[in-house]
């Protein structure tokens, strides 16, 4: 008989099964539920901690990704999994984001959901089962959450929608959008695509919540067959009489500091009539007893809900903005690039009281991002990081890396960024923005898209089109609501929704959504990306002023970079023994030289004419020789009937000695030439049977103007080759340096080798 006592229950979604198990893992957590699609397997727990005497939600979500779970070694130094990385750190706010409003007002216990991934196939990506696991975890534990959530991904895949598609189609996805949601609506959604319009998105937003529905229901059956019995609480409320005296001393008070335009200067207002209103109805003394501050908390209690319904009912009744602006109304805004002389591409982007400063740093596909995480994706050469400095909103506090909030803000920036990114082959740069938040009042983020964009374009990067971001709100009061446009941060905090929505004037590139409320119907969410179609393409309007598309040259600062083709059995060539060959190019011309396996060579160096000049010296060092062609080459060997010259690497040819004076005759090559002399010669000859180059001297009268037709008549002036001359030396993969080692030093032994061949 198992010791476990294990229930298991199952749900099918688009074909595949995933399964919900609890009872044999982590079984000292609150609630721990092992979810399972294919080979994917994913242990999700949540812990109820220790009552904490605080006034917010002390919940706290990691995602855990094991190399293992690949079958992986870290490559990090100590060769252990460190801090989360970008794709677990994104999935914990997508399992934090639709969740946290769920808990109950007055949930103080310290709560931890945690997410390790045991077993990762590449079909069934962890993160929806991780999101699906957390909520499962919380239903079989003793954490008093009255609606659960699933989720799923709808992926656009060939013009028609996929439901959950397996990994290695996301490079290839038109679209691909997770959202979250109850039984009763959907909570959050999280949006990267390549200009959709916006009824395909509501197309797959009604698609993926009846899937949620599918998971939401086996949730609740696990709870049902193995959930604990809840934790009772009780919701604090707020002292309606303290609200109502409050309303009436102070309301016409606080009505007027809530419509104080700028953001610092209204806090200070309210803070102002708050701490009146403490002092008339809360007074502490120096030796104040738990009464005296338990009044005091209420109070302030009473205070901020009157504040937040005086705003609410102003915007969502009166259709009245704190700042005064109409529901579609954009603050103003000011674009400008080249703020930053030094960078490789710099813009300014002030919106309101939201300053966003973008820079474009471009690289050698050296310095691309190698990701050591469980994705299939190895590296990436574009990538968008945020800051979000204390100062930005008028505070002070540590500056110790970016937060979960940074992360996410510059991915879903990168989103929106990444589809308008030309190829590699079009642009073989790495390309790096980074936006910092100078000021924020309300949707840095999508600053960050604008900002970044022109940055993009400033630089010189090809990119598609122009990006331009806005961020959406919504506040519903009973039967009345209004769509916000460009909410600000006062708009944000108190409404039901943020719903930020990129792209360009062909569709969208990203979206992100958290809604608070179960009340969003499909008919608001139409009406609100309508509302961001048109603010989105007004800030195009705005951007175009400043920089109308990419420029043709890029900064005189930044790298350049050029590429060509080689033919693969030249690589060894280029590269020299030990490397010498190609160390010797960099060092020459200040360059950086990346051979691939295929023959691409991509050359990198300070300037465009350094660019030129080696591109130039390895076209020359591995193109086949021919006809009419010039090298710089150096005199390698003499003998009595000419010099080999060396032309590339490994190739040679023979300058017979008719031909080392034009117009003079000579005794010997000696009287000219010797071996290390560098020499301007044109090929007048090649024989490839026998890998044999004839030359002439460059600036010889009787070659000049000639076409390769008539060099080749003319010949290298050794009577011995025949008609039309011949060639001595010179074929591929050093035939020229054995050739020539196999002739004797006399001109005579020479001729007769020839001979006998």
């Amino acid at each position: 008989m198992s010791m476990f006592d294990v229930s298991r229950v199952s749900v099918e979604i688009s074909g595949k099964e995933i399964s919900f198990e609890t009872g044999k893992l982590a079984r000292q957590a609150s609630g721990a539920v092992v979810v399972r699609a294919g080979e994917t397997v994913v242990l999700s727990t949540a812990t109820v901690g220790s009552l904490r005497d605080v006034d917010f939600l002390p919940l706290t979500v990691d995602v855990e990704e094991r190399h293992y779970s690949v079958g992986k070694i870290p490559g990090s130094f100590f060769r252990r999994e460190a801090r989360a990385g970008e794709k677990a750190t994104l999935t914990a706010r997508m399992i934090d984001r639709p969740i946290r409003p769920l808990f109950p007002k007055g949930w103080h216990y310290e709560t931890q959901l945690v997410t390790l991934t045991l077993s990762v196939d590449h079909e069934h990506p962890y993160d929806i089962l991780a999101m699906n696991g957390a909520s499962a975890a919380i239903a079989v534990s003793d954490i008093p959450l009255d609606k659960y959530v699933g989720a799923v991904r709808i992926g656009k895949l060939n013009g028609d929608f996929v439901v959950n598609p397996p990994e290695e189609t996301f490079e290839e996805l038109e679209m691909d959008l997770i959202v979250s949601g109850t039984e009763d609506a959907i909570l959050m959604v999280e949006c990267g695509a390549r200009f959709v319009s916006e009824a395909e998105v509501l197309d797959a937003l009604d698609i993926a919540h009846g899937e949620i529905r599918k998971v939401v229901r086996a949730i609740e059956e696990l709870a049902q067959k193995a959930g604990k019995p809840k934790r009772e609480i009780v919701v604090p409320e707020v002292d309606e009489a303290l609200v109502a005296e409050i309303r009436e001393r102070f309301g016409a008070k606080l009505d007027e500091a809530t419509q104080v335009p700028e953001k610092l200067a209204r806090q200070d207002a309210i803070d102002a009539v708050e701490q009146e209103v403490l002092e008339a109805l809360a007074p502490v003394g120096e030796e104040a007893d738990e009464a005296a501050l338990a009044r005091r908390t209420a109070v302030r209690e009473a205070f901020a809900k009157l504040e937040k319904d005086i705003i609410r009912h102003r915007i969502a009744v009166l259709k009245k903005r704190p700042d005064g602006r109409a529901q579609d109304e954009i603050r103003p805004i000011e674009c400008e690039v080249d703020v930053s002389p030094r960078v490789h591409g710099s813009a300014l982007f002030t919106r309101g009281e939201t300053q966003i400063l973008s820079n474009v740093a471009l690289g050698t596909t050296r310095m691309d991002m190698k990701v050591d995480d469980l994705r299939l994706l190895e590296r990436k050469r574009f990538f968008h990081h945020y800051n979000f400095p204390p100062f930005s909103v008028g505070e002070t506090g540590f500056m110790r890396g970016p937060k979960r909030r940074d992360i996410g803000h510059g991915a879903l920036a990168e989103r929106a960024l990444a589809p308008t990114i030309p190829d590699e082959e079009e642009f073989p740069y790495v390309i790096r923005v980074v936006s910092e938040t100078l000021e924020s009042n309300g949707s840095s983020s999508m600053g960050s898209v604008c900002a970044s964009s022109m940055a993009l374009q400033a630089a010189g990067v090809p990119v598609s089109a122009p990006v331009a971001g806005v961020a959406m709100g919504l506040i519903k009061e009973g039967d009345d609501y209004i769509v916000l446009t460009d909410i600000a941060g006062v708009e944000d905090h108190l409404g039901d929704m943020d719903f930020k929505v990129a792209g360009s004037r062909d569709g969208i590139t990203a979206l992100q959504m958290d809604i608070k409320i179960s009340g969003v119907t499909f008919d608001i969410l139409r009406d609100a990306l309508e509302q961001a179609r048109r603010g989105r393409l007004f800030i195009l309007d705005k951007m175009a002023e400043a920089i109308d598309g990419p420029r043709e040259q890029m900064s005189p600062y930044a790298p350049r970079i050029e590429s060509i083709k080689i033919d693969p059995e030249k690589i060894g060539a280029l590269i020299g023994k030990g490397g010498e060959t190609v160390r010797a190019l960099q060092e020459e011309f200040e360059a950086e030289i990346d051979i691939d396996d295929d023959g691409t060579v991509r050359v990198y160096a300070p300037t465009g004419k350094q660019v030129e000049a080696c591109i130039e010296r390895i076209e020359s060092m591995t193109k086949e020789a021919e006809v009419g062609d010039r090298f710089r080459g150096k005199v390698v060997k003499t003998t009595a009937f000419g010099a080999f010259v060396e032309l590339t690497k490994g190739t040679d040819g023979l300058l017979h000695i008719s031909n080392v004076k034009p117009g003079e005759r000579v005794n010997s090559v000696e009287e000219v030439l010797s071996p290390g002399d560098e020499i301007d010669v044109t090929v007048v000859e090649v024989d490839r049977e026998r890998g044999r180059i004839g030359l002439r001297v460059s600036d010889d009268p009787s070659i000049q103007g000639k076409t390769p037709a008539e060099l080749s008549k003319i010949g290298t002036g050794d009577p011995t080759m025949g008609s039309g001359g011949g060639g001595g030396g010179g074929g591929r993969g050093g035939n020229g340096r054995r050739e020539r080692e196999r002739l004797d030093s006399g001109g005579g032994g020479g001729r007769r080798r020839r001979r006998r061949r």
